[in-house]
């Protein structure tokens, strides 16, 4: 499935993680914020380098925390760059297939990290309930 044709986050799969995790997430969703961006950071030097080792544990990384928040298509992303540096270092070949997809990641991650933090805060004005319904408290 092409992140492409994905909303940016499964907002079923955010809420029950913001569910689980009660009182922590706003904490865990901040740690996702310091990981995600050091994860793209050591991807994104693994690329200029040419490291395809160094790619994995931080595409690796980046897939399974973005799939605990619903953020499909940034888990998807993440996961291609793996399973590329994987089989490059299978074969000692350089990374250079996984180019198009480290291009992507930093504003895909920006722009997904901005989306989850902005449905994060208690401070950001919600839906006001649909006509004739009654909120629920």
């Amino acid at each position: 499935m092409s992140s492409e044709k994905l909303p940016l986050v499964n907002w079923q799969a955010f809420a029950q993680a913001r569910t689980g995790l009660g009182a922590n997430f706003v904490r865990i969703l901040g740690y996702f914020r310091e990981d995600g961006t050091k994860s793209v950071l050591q991807i994104e030097e693994a690329m200029r380098s040419h490291n395809a080792a160094a790619m994995v544990l931080p595409a690796h990384t980046l897939k399974g925390e973005s799939l605990q928040f619903g953020a499909e298509p940034l888990s998807e992303v993440a996961e291609t760059i793996e399973t590329i540096a994987r089989q490059c270092v299978e074969n000692r070949e350089t990374p250079d297939d996984a180019l198009a997809h480290v291009v992507e990641l930093r504003a895909l991650f920006d722009t997904t990290l901005a989306l989850l933090e902005r449905e994060a805060n208690p401070l950001v004005e919600r839906k006001p309930p649909a006509f004739g319904r009654r909120p629920v408290l």
